[in-house]
């Protein structure tokens, strides 16, 4: 269900989007620089962090959706 509160509404969507795409985009790469450290036993501690720090981000992703969710019911509220 949506409910038209105009175009505050868009604008905060928007960024929530655009803060969860970054958030995916961070993730991807944390992953990525991580399974090449992989490939040089050098580096593999580092390698084993960046899997961390990826893994970790993983929990940002529904935090971004839930707060985006509680800031649109809070506006809706005021409006109502």
């Amino acid at each position: 269900m949506d409910f038209d509160i105009g175009n505050q509404h868009i604008v905060i969507q928007a960024r929530y989007e655009a803060l969860g795409a970054f958030n995916d985009l961070l993730i991807a790469v944390w992953f990525l620089l991580g399974s090449f450290f992989f490939l040089n036993n050098a580096l593999i501690e580092s390698g084993t962090w960046l899997f961390i720090v990826g893994s970790a981000q993983l929990i940002i992703k529904p935090a971004i959706k839930l707060t985006s969710l509680i800031h649109l019911n809070r506006i809706r509220g005021q409006q109502g």
